[in-house]
């Protein structure tokens, strides 16, 4: 790699996905140690370089991109192997999980998710945490790791993922169906999860659809 291409770093979102907002900020905080930092919104404008974070995005790389350049990464919300797949901090949240694994790992040409992990965190909840809250520790958890592969790369060794995988399937817009035979409290969970827009609770009743909008006490939420 030529010295100049070692400072060469692409930030790839490739949908108009809610973590746009934090890969900007990424790409500015990764300008001002120096770096030559851009976000692309589709894999053919990945520029040779060094690092390309692949955050949030929903199509496949094709190798004619990922070999531009000498790391490609992704972030994973899960202990992996174990949850890979769609939507991993979600379906935890829906478990009941407040302590949700986070992994920096290389992103595989073949099996998703299945690349060697560079390194392990966590995003810590208190139960409480609706979707824009939990969102925002994701976003920002996505920035330190980031930012932590840059800055501590030389003593950072890549490590397999070792035993049985699971996986998590896409969520559809019919995960979000309320049982009415359950108290609201018992599915609480599941309201912390929905999108008001892309898939909102409902419930049914005599074979009609009724959507609920589920709305938030912001000042409450990172308490």
């Amino acid at each position: 790699m030529l010295r100049n291409e070692r400072k060469n770093i692409s930030v790839l979102v490739d949908n108009d996905s809610w973590i746009l907002p934090y890969a900007d900020r990424l790409v500015h905080l990764l300008c001002e140690k120096g770096l030559n930092a851009n976000l692309v919104r589709s894999a053919e404008y990945i520029e040779k370089g060094w690092v390309c974070f692949l955050l949030g995005c929903v199509n496949i790389v094709k190798d004619e991109y990922l070999v531009k350049n000498t790391h490609n990464l992704v972030v994973h919300e899960s202990d992996l192997p174990k949850g890979r797949g769609f939507a991993p901090m979600a379906w935890q949240i829906l478990e009941g999980s407040n302590s949700i694994p986070v992994c920096l790992l290389e992103a595989s040409a073949g099996e998703p998710d299945a690349g060697d992990i560079w390194l392990r965190d966590s995003i810590e909840l208190m139960g409480h945490e609706m979707l824009p809250a939990w969102r925002q520790r994701q976003g920002e958890k996505t920035i330190e790791l980031c930012l932590r592969f840059v800055s501590e790369y030389e003593s950072l060794s890549p490590v397999k993922q070792t035993g049985e995988p699971s996986w998590f399937k896409r969520r559809r817009p019919a995960d979000s169906k309320l049982d009415s035979n359950k108290s609201l409290e018992s599915q609480f969970n599941l309201l912390r999860i929905v999108d008001n827009q892309r898939y909102p609770a409902f419930f049914e009743v005599a074979g009609r659809k009724v959507i609920l909008e589920v709305n938030y006490e912001e000042q409450n939420e990172l308490s």
